[in-house]
């Protein structure tokens, strides 16, 4: 009588977990619905439209979360209106999609950089120049902006006006 109960919920483990492991797509089957998203995205982002691309690029996402082409597309819309600190962020969840993403490393590069932290973004030139054994022009295009330096910005100083005495 043990050895029959052990053996049912033996039975049913295996049963529970190889259907659970069938019904599991591979890791590189984007969801086709999510690659539409992507493209509309795109077009949108070429189009000027950052609002609608964001959207777009979200609802890929949060279609897909393996979409890492969506990840570092919104990455991009997210400099584009001078956001350095949400793009790092969203390079962040390409990277840890696929780590050696030569794109992501150096977009995610330069946002480092227009945040002023440039050591780090040293660091990713050197993952690239390590990934990429020829010269490639993601390595290039980091190296120029690591040289370029971050942006000078200059503290605004409010101006108050004067205040009329009666």
């Amino acid at each position: 009588m043990r050895v029959t109960s052990v053996a049912i919920a033996a039975a049913l483990t295996l049963v529970c977990v190889s259907t659970a492991l069938s019904g599991q797509r591979p890791d590189d089957q984007i969801d086709a619905r999510s690659l539409q998203l992507l493209a509309e995205g795109r077009a949108a982002r070429s189009a000027g439209n950052l609002d609608g691309a964001t959207d777009l690029l979200e609802t890929a996402v949060a279609v897909d979360p393996r979409n890492r082409a969506a990840f570092v597309v919104l990455a991009e819309v997210a400099e584009t209106r001078g956001l350095p600190g949400k793009a790092i962020r969203l390079y962040r969840e390409a990277l840890t999609l696929e780590p050696n993403d030569v794109a992501a490393l150096r977009g995610q590069g330069e946002a480092l950089i227009a945040k002023g932290a440039v050591s780090v973004a040293r660091g990713n030139l050197a993952r690239i120049r390590t990934l990429c054994k020829a010269g490639c022009p993601e390595a290039n295009q980091l190296a120029a902006a690591i040289a370029k330096g971050p942006p000078v910005t200059t503290a605004q100083v409010e101006t108050k006006p004067p205040v009329a005495k009666e």
